[in-house]
């Protein structure tokens, strides 16, 4: 056998490591058999849609965490939704943090407001807050709602609120909430995805 001496110590090295890791109880077989478990394989998947621009790029959502009582689910992984014709699975950087936006303490959860003349906010339920919103947007109509033109005409028109419409929403949702405002006579609006 020809052997320099530099093959003489790789082939000592090994024999030695090789020894050492039988005796020691390691096989290698069974390292190289054992599998990992896939950190979203007791998740619960859920699709939606990313809440900052207009493109309405698609999301999957996977939660830790069963329904039961006493027990909160949690998001801990978000990725693009391939099947989403909109995105095909890409998200951009804002798209790419959103588990930093949903778990962040400042996120705001419950609906506040701030009274006339306070400089503090305070917490509502959402039952108020919807009731709130129905009653300032009644009285305003009410108020400053034109039937009639200066020529008599019927315009029906509502110029004191406008409404802002989601643009990530779906084309149904959308068209229903432009036909309840056309309904009450608001004439301007305008979509998220100029801003």
């Amino acid at each position: 056998m020809d052997m320099n001496r530099r093959q003489f110590f790789k082939a000592c090295t090994a024999g030695i490591g090789g020894s050492s890791l039988g005796i020691l109880g390691f096989s290698s077989q069974e390292a190289l058999a054992q599998t990992r478990n896939f950190k979203l394989a007791r998740t619960t998947e859920t699709r939606s849609t990313c809440p900052y621009c207009s493109v309405s790029c698609g999301v999957i959502m996977y939660t830790l965490g069963d329904t039961a009582k006493n027990n909160k689910p949690k998001i801990i992984h978000i990725e693009g939704d391939p099947d989403n014709p909109v995105n095909r699975g890409t998200l951009c950087p804002k798209g790419a943090g959103l588990v930093d936006m949903i778990q962040s303490p400042n996120r705001l959860k419950h609906p506040e407001v701030r009274e006339p003349g306070s400089n503090e906010w305070k917490r509502i339920s959402w039952d108020e807050a919807l009731t709130r919103i129905a009653k300032h947007m009644k009285a305003d109509r009410d108020k400053n709602f034109i039937a009639k033109n200066d020529k008599g005409v019927t315009v029906n028109r509502w110029n004191t609120t406008a409404m802002l419409i989601s643009s990530a929403a779906s084309n149904e949702s959308g068209y229903l909430a432009v036909k309840t405002a056309r309904a009450l006579g608001m004439v301007a609006f305008d979509t998220q995805a100029r801003i």
